[in-house]
């Protein structure tokens, strides 16, 4: 039988993914148990044939461990937690599911912009409490959004924002050149979009390079009147700086859907500045992006059940061996 173990909360939950799973005859085993640090893994990742990764890293002692493991396949596209040298040197081919959670990404950025725009969280909370406290806000519309990093999330969120009549900027030193053209998307460097843009939405992988990427420098580049998302990594920003900028009127607002620890340390200020809103890392959490991401896992552990190549594979090295 072939075994399946997952630290994604997400796969095969419902839907035609669980349906296939049962149908396949494949042996499912959650590891999802908040309790332990690795969410059971190490309990049993012995067992494995495909590991289906959510956030929990996948290191190398895991790879020492998992004696049957024939593929790692990540439910969703970052593989910052996935040691992918360690994967390649047992031979292990390591897959990914790039634009399949595209929509669902893009249109939380979009919804955090119409929250942070007309004080959507404040307004509800005014009246759930009794009070009638109306606020002005701002329009989307005419406001310049700097999208960095433009894959498939970045080129998504840039065509629904341009549909708002928003102007779009980006910066992404492997940036597609031609939709940017066809689309009047401007690709400018880092410092350019951030003095520009009224909403900065960060859209990158985590890891080297990328850690606090936005600090005190660079925010002090940003309108003071700017609001900045993160739907990407915890470690993208450095949240002392955000509650120093907010706090300084420096920075006009900030949403934030993903953390350093998940669940994060909440006794950190930010979280109580009326400036700044939060999401539990949900910006794949539809069911229509939780059903695509679920049906490319599918699709690549059966095409590696039938022994032949699956086309998303990271490490196409491995095959030259």
């Amino acid at each position: 039988m072939t075994v399946i173990v997952t630290t994604s909360p997400g796969f095969a939950k419902s839907g035609q993914v669980k349906a296939l799973v049962k149908e396949n005859g494949w042996k499912l085993i959650r590891c999802t148990d908040t309790e332990k640090h690795d969410g059971g893994l190490s309990d049993h990742i012995h067992t494995a044939d495909y590991l289906v990764v959510g956030l929990i890293p996948v290191t190398k002692e895991t790879i020492k461990q998992a004696t049957n493991l024939k593929a790692v396949l990540k439910h969703g596209v970052g593989t910052e937690n996935i040691d992918i040298p360690a994967c390649s040197a047992a031979n292990i081919p390591v897959m990914n599911t790039p634009g399949a959670n595209a929509d669902a990404v893009a249109e939380l950025a979009i919804g955090l912009m119409f929250s942070l725009a007309r004080n959507i969280p404040a307004g509800n909370a005014s009246i759930i409490s009794g009070l009638w406290q109306r606020q002005i806000g701002t329009q989307l519309g005419g406001k310049t959004l700097g999208i960095v990093g433009f894959g498939n999330i970045g080129r998504t969120l840039a065509l629904k924002a341009r549909g708002l009549g928003m102007s779009i900027i980006a910066t992404d030193p492997y940036a597609d050149l031609e939709f940017a053209k066809e689309n009047q998307i401007e690709i400018v460097d880092f410092t350019t979009l951030l003095t520009q843009s009224d909403y900065v939405s960060l859209h990158i992988f985590g890891g080297d390079g990328n850690t606090a990427l936005i600090n005190s420098e660079t925010l002090s580049l940003m309108k003071p009147t700017a609001c900045l998302l993160n739907l990407a990594r915890g470690e993208v920003v450095d949240l002392d700086a955000i509650f120093e900028a907010l706090s300084a009127e420096k920075l006009g607002g900030v949403a934030i859907d993903a953390y350093t620890s998940e669940p994060p340390d909440i006794t950190h200020p930010i979280f109580a500045h009326p400036h700044a809103i939060f999401m539990p890392h949900s910006g794949a959490d539809t069911k229509e992006a939780v059903e695509n991401v679920g049906l490319m896992v599918v699709e690549d552990i059966k095409t590696l059940i039938s022994n032949e190549k699956p086309s998303r594979v990271l490490n196409k090295q491995i095959y030259k061996n």
